[in-house]
């Protein structure tokens, strides 16, 4: 039995109709940037994290590093960022020429939030929060401290839509929440696409204005902006697959169960979510010493894995100019190390992931 480590074609076919059905309207209409599927989409998607405006993006990269933009980082500013995280949330940092202040992370994947006062200096500004894997942080402790240091504070959601910490979405804590819907997501596009979900209506109009090359009507530029839009066709496809985000959460949070229930092997660990913290399983990453050996024993089964991630950013060579050595974060490089995906997706079959999990509790060093 061959098994990928993820498969997007069983989501697709699972609701092929309704995006057939919804492509072809989009396609027919003879309007597809800036129109009534984007304007949809954003108030459904505000709707469903509970923030009050939501603003379609080109990607999540772009979310991340204008959210900055319009927050006012920029040179001289630092950032307070998790030295685990995908390096697309530095990027969104250093587009803007701050600089990137990294933090261990805990032991649920999030931020750490005991050690971020010992790193605030009188040019900290912000911190950057990223809800890795899908599970919520720990963010009581993270907005008491912004507010304390008045500090500005940024969530990465790409890969955690619908994930809640305390009964609150993940994105509505801070200043700015920061989403990618590429294709792999738990509520994926077909295509690059991002959003950004803020409650501040001054701050929805600015973005509004910049993604759309700073104008605000056509041709009067009120800035220097980007070209970030959300097309109308992936906002419509976006509006099919939101309508059925709960259930689709819901069956991957029982996958996550059966894993967690079923793996059994001393040499594996499993994630733990942090209290009052739930998971929308964007991937199920376990830890294992002897990941190589792992890695190998599963290829022979046919079973893809994916390392989330294999070098932290702070050792990346695009970041070679900020002068960080191997050894100054070790929990980060220790996970980095350690860390491994294995199969969760949505349409996985009951026979898949017994195979998974056999071969797992079959393995030994």
């Amino acid at each position: 039995m061959k098994i990928l480590p993820n498969r997007m074609d069983r989501g697709f076919y699972k609701y092929q109709t309704e995006f057939e059905a919804k492509a072809l309207e989009v396609l027919r209409s003879g309007w597809y940037i800036l129109g009534k599927e984007v304007e949809a989409f954003e108030e459904a998607f505000a709707a469903y994290t509970g923030a009050k405006y939501c603003v379609g993006l080109a990607s999540g990269l772009d979310a991340l590093w204008i959210a900055f933009r319009l927050l006012g980082i920029g040179k001289g500013d630092e950032v307070i960022v998790q030295g685990n995280t995908y390096i697309a949330s530095v990027m969104g940092i250093t587009i803007n020429e701050a600089t990137p202040i990294f933090i261990e992370p805990d032991e649920h994947f999030g931020m750490d939030p005991d050690k971020i006062e010992d790193l605030i200096t009188p040019n900290t500004k912000a911190i950057l929060v990223t809800h890795l894997y899908g599970m919520a942080s720990r963010m009581d402790r993270i907005t008491d401290i912004c507010r304390k240091h008045n500090l500005k504070l940024v969530e990465d959601c790409a890969q955690s839509h619908g994930a809640c910490f305390n009964g609150q979405m993940t994105g509505t804590f801070g200043d700015v929440g920061c989403f990618s819907f590429y294709p792999s997501k738990n509520i994926g596009a077909f295509g690059d696409a991002g959003a950004v979900v803020v409650n501040d209506e001054t701050l929805a109009k600015e973005f509004k204005i910049f993604r759309n090359y700073g104008s605000e009507k056509r041709y009067y530029n009120k800035v220097v902006g980007a070209n970030s839009r959300l097309d109308e066709l992936q906002a419509g496809l976006l509006r099919v697959r939101l309508k059925h985000a709960k259930e689709l959460t819901e069956e991957r949070e029982r996958i996550a169960q059966r894993y967690s229930e079923e793996l059994s092997n001393p040499l594996i660990m499993l994630p733990q979510i942090a209290p009052g913290a739930t998971a929308v399983w964007h991937q199920y990453v376990i830890r294992c010493e002897e990941r190589e050996k792992l890695i190998e024993y599963l290829n022979k089964r046919e079973i893809g894995t994916i390392i989330h991630y294999p070098i932290p950013p702070h050792l990346a060579q695009a970041y070679a100019y900020l002068g960080h050595q191997k050894g100054e974060l070790p929990i980060t490089e220790r996970l980095a190390d350690t860390v491994l995906s294995i199969p969760m997706y949505n349409g996985m079959t009951d026979d898949e992931q017994a195979y998974i999990i056999n071969a797992l509790n079959g393995f030994t060093n």
